[in-house]
C-alpha cells in the first residue's frame, strides 16, 4: 500500500470516510434519527454539532494500543506458530483470539494510509488460521483444538465489520477469501450451535442478535438475518423488576439463587451484550427495543462512579472486573455513545470510561485496573485487543453519532439518600461526598472445575467512594481463582481480600461474613445520615459457621456530610481463645505516604487531599513486602489496616474522613 503524507493523507482520509458516512450497514439508512435530524437541518450529510472530545480520545486510544500491539507483535515468517501473534507480556501463552485485533488494525491501514497496520491485520488473520482455525469454520479461543469456541462470534463480528467498513484496503483475492472464511464461520459452527439465544451465558446471544444481522447483510444470505430476527423476538425476556437490569450471567444462565435473585453481571451487561442489543436495534430501527434500550441503560449506568469506572463490585463475574469493566469484553462505548440522543447522560458515560480506560494505559497497553504500573504488575494483551475493537467502531460510526459530550452529570454524581436494587440485594448510598456500595447479592457463580467464586456478599460494603479523592474500599473476591485460567493472570503475592469484612481466624480455619448468604440488610435516612445495618455471620467458605454462637456479627455503616462512619461487633464467644477483626484495606497506590500517628489514627496523603482513618480501638498495618496488598480484581493497591476485636464488648468503631 502506498504511504499517504501531508496533504494527500488528509484527502486519503475523507474519500475514505465518504465511503460509508451517512449509510447503515448496507441499507443505505441513517443508523440513527437523531444524525438524520440534524443533517437536515443542516442542509448536508454531517450533523451539526461538534463531537470532537469523544473523538479525539477515541482515535488517541486506539492509535495508541494499535501501535502498542504492533510493538509485540511477532514478526517471524520461518515459524507460523508465532508470526503475526500478540505477544502478551503477562501470560506464557498467546492469545487465541488475538486475530480480533485485525478490524483496528484495517481501520487504521484504511483512515493513515501506513502499511504496517495493514501488514499487522494480515498476519494476525494468518496466524489464527494457522494455529486457532478448525474445520467447523470456528476459531478455539486457546491454541487447542478442543478449546471453547463460543468466541467465534466477536472473530467473527470483528471480520465482518472489518470487511464491511474497510475491506476496500485488501486486494481482490485476499477480500474475497476473507468473505468465505466469514462465511464458512457463520454458516458453519455459529449457525449449528447458536440455535438459541441463551443457549449458554447470555453475552453471547445478545451479541448475536447484532452479529447474525450484521452476517446477513454483508453476506447477502437471508438465513443467517432470519437467525437474527428469531434471537431479537426474545431479547426482551431477559430484563429484570423494577431496575430493567439484564440477568443471564450464571451456570446455568436462569440459576435462581436461595433468595430467588437471577444471576446479573454489570461489566458483561455493559461491555458485551448491551453493545448487541442497541446496534441490532438501530439498525433495523426497531422501536420498542429502543425504548427497552434505554431503560435497561439508564438503569446500569446508576452503577457508575463518578470517575467513569462500572461499579461491578456485587456482580456474578466480578472474578474478572478490572475497575473498568471486565477482563475481556469489549467496551460499553458503542452502546452508551449511540444512544446519547435519548439521554445526554449516556454520552457523559462513554467519556468518561474512555477517559478511565486511558488513565490506565501504558507503554500501549490497557492494564487491568489502575494500580498495575505502581505494584510493578505486566497487563494482559487480552485488555488491548478486545477494547481497540469498538473504539474502531465508534470512529466507523462517528458520523452517526448523537451528541456526545460529558455536560450532563452521572447519576452518581447528583444522588443523594438510598437506592435500593432488590432484584440484587444491593445498596446505594450516596450524601454529601460519600458514595458507597453495600451488597448481600447471593447469586454465585459456578462451572464444572471452580470453587465457590465468591463475589462481596454478607452485607459487605464493597465499594467507598469519596468525590475529592475517588476510591477507597474496592472489593476482590473472597478468595481468588482463576476461573478461566487462559483469560485471567495469576494473583502476585499474597492473595488478600480487599474487601471490608470482619473476620476470625483459628485452628479450623478462616471465618468471615464474606461467605454468609443469608446476611439481613436494613436502611436508613434521616436526611442527615444515612445508616445502614447488617446481621451476618462468620463462615467458612464451606457455610459452616463458628461454632455456638459464637457466628453472630453485626456491622454497620453510617454517612453523612463529613464523615463515613464503620462499625462492627462479634459475639464475646468469637474472640475467646480466637481472633476476630475488622479488616479496612483502604485503597491507595504505591507512593502515597502513609503516617500511623497514633495506634488510633492513621493518616494517607493523597493528591487531592489526606484520608484520615480513625478507631475507638488500635489499629495496626499488615506487613506486606511492597507496603501494600494488590489483588486483581479490581487491579488496585491498598493499605491493609486491621483491627482486633476484643472482650468484654467485642466492638469497634472507625471513622474515615478527607481533610
Amino acid at each position: 500500500m502506498k504511504k499517504h503524507t501531508g496533504t494527500n493523507r488528509r484527502q486519503f482520509f475523507q474519500s475514505a470516510l465518504a465511503s460509508f458516512t451517512g449509510v447503515s450497514l448496507v441499507s443505505g439508512v441513517v443508523l440513527n434519527p437523531f444524525v438524520g435530524h440534524a443533517a437536515e437541518q443542516s442542509g448536508g450529510t454531517e450533523p451539526s454539532y461538534d463531537n470532537a472530545r469523544f473523538h479525539e480520545l477515541t482515535n488517541s486510544l486506539l492509535l495508541d494500543w494499535c501501535d502498542g500491539m504492533i510493538r509485540r507483535q511477532v514478526n517471524d515468517p520461518s515459524d507460523p506458530s508465532r508470526h503475526g501473534a500478540l505477544l502478551c507480556p503477562s501470560c506464557s501463552h498467546i492469545h487465541g483470539r488475538c486475530s480480533d485485533a485485525l478490524y483496528p488494525f484495517l481501520h487504521l491501514a484504511h483512515v493513515t494510509g501506513e502499511q504496517k497496520y495493514l501488514d499487522a491485520a494480515i498476519n494476525v488473520y494468518d496466524w489464527a488460521e494457522n494455529n486457532v482455525s478448525q474445520p467447523d469454520g470456528s476459531w478455539t479461543n486457546d491454541i487447542n483444538p478442543k478449546a471453547w469456541r463460543g468466541t467465534t462470534i466477536f472473530g467473527a463480528i470483528a471480520l465482518a465489520e472489518a470487511l464491511h467498513y474497510h475491506g476496500e484496503v485488501l486486494d481482490e483475492a485476499r477480500r474475497a477469501a476473507w468473505t468465505k472464511r466469514l462465511d464458512e464461520a457463520v454458516g458453519g459452527y455459529l449457525y449449528r450451535d447458536f440455535k438459541t439465544i441463551d443457549f449458554t451465558n447470555l453475552n453471547y446471544g445478545m451479541t448475536g442478535v447484532y452479529g447474525f444481522h450484521l452476517f446477513g447483510r454483508l453476506l447477502n444470505n437471508s438465513k443467517y438475518t432470519q437467525r437474527s430476527e428469531q434471537f431479537a423476538k426474545r431479547v426482551k425476556e431477559f430484563f429484570t423488576e423494577p431496575n430493567t437490569l439484564l440477568w443471564g450471567e450464571g451456570k446455568p444462565n436462569d440459576n435462581r439463587s436461595g433468595r430467588g435473585l437471577l444471576p446479573v453481571d454489570l461489566g458483561y451487561n455493559v461491555e458485551e451484550s448491551l453493545n448487541g442489543v442497541v446496534l441490532y436495534a438501530l439498525e433495523v430501527d426497531d422501536k420498542e427495543m429502543l425504548d427497552l434500550a434505554v431503560e435497561t441503560l439508564n438503569g446500569h449506568l446508576e452503577f457508575m462512579l463518578p470517575d467513569g469506572a462500572w461499579d461491578n463490585s456485587w456482580g456474578t463475574r466480578s472474578q474478572k472486573w478490572s475497575y473498568w469493566g471486565s477482563r475481556t469484553s469489549d467496551g460499553c462505548q458503542p452502546a452508551f455513545s449511540l444512544m446519547a440522543g435519548y439521554n445526554p447522560a449516556f454520552g457523559t458515560a462513554a467519556i468518561k470510561n474512555a477517559e478511565l480506560l486511558q488513565r490506565c494505559t501504558a507503554d500501549g497497553l490497557l492494564h487491568g485496573g489502575p494500580h498495575y504500573v505502581s505494584h510493578g504488575v505486566q497487563p494482559c494483551m487480552h485488555h488491548t485487543f478486545a477494547h481497540a475493537k469498538v473504539m474502531a467502531l465508534v470512529q466507523d460510526k462517528m458520523h452517526a453519532m448523537p451528541k456526545v459530550d460529558s455536560s450532563t452529570p452521572l447519576p452518581r454524581q447528583t444522588a443523594d439518600g438510598i437506592n435500593h436494587f432488590p432484584e440484587l440485594n444491593v445498596w446505594l448510598a450516596a450524601r454529601g461526598p460519600w458514595r458507597a456500595t453495600v451488597s448481600a447479592y447471593d447469586s454465585i457463580y459456578k462451572t464444572k472445575k471452580s470453587g465457590l467464586l465468591q463475589q462481596p456478599t454478607g452485607g459487605s460494603l464493597a465499594v467507598l467512594y469519596h468525590e475529592k479523592v475517588g476510591l477507597l474500599l474496592a472489593s476482590s473476591m473472597a478468595r481468588y481463582e482463576m476461573v478461566e485460567p487462559l483469560n485471567m493472570q495469576p494473583q502476585p503475592g499474597e492473595d488478600f481480600p480487599l474487601t471490608t469484612r470482619v473476620e476470625s481466624r483459628d485452628q479450623g480455619g478462616w471465618f468471615t461474613n464474606l461467605y454468609d448468604l443469608t446476611a439481613e440488610v436494613s436502611a436508613k435516612d434521616d436526611g442527615q445520615q444515612i445508616d445502614i445495618q447488617v446481621e451476618t455471620s462468620l463462615q467458612d467458605e464451606s457455610r459452616n459457621k463458628l461454632a455456638g454462637d459464637a457466628s453472630a456479627c453485626e456491622l454497620r455503616y453510617q454517612f453523612n456530610g463529613t464523615q463515613a462512619h464503620i462499625s462492627a461487633s462479634v459475639s464475646p464467644q468469637a474472640v475467646k481463645g480466637t481472633e476476630a477483626s475488622l479488616v479496612l484495606p483502604i485503597v491507595s497506590p504505591s507512593g502515597e505516604e502513609v503516617r500511623q500517628v497514633s495506634e488510633t489514627r492513621i493518616e494517607i496523603v493523597k493528591p487531592q487531599g489526606t484520608v484520615v482513618v480513625e478507631s475507638d480501638a488500635p489499629m495496626s498495618i499488615k506487613a506486606t513486602e511492597k507496603g501494600r496488598v494488590f489483588n486483581m480484581v479490581p487491579g488496585a493497591e491498598a493499605i491493609p489496616i486491621v483491627v482486633k476485636l476484643s472482650k468484654p464488648n467485642a466492638t469497634v468503631q472507625c471513622q474515615v474522613s478527607v481533610i
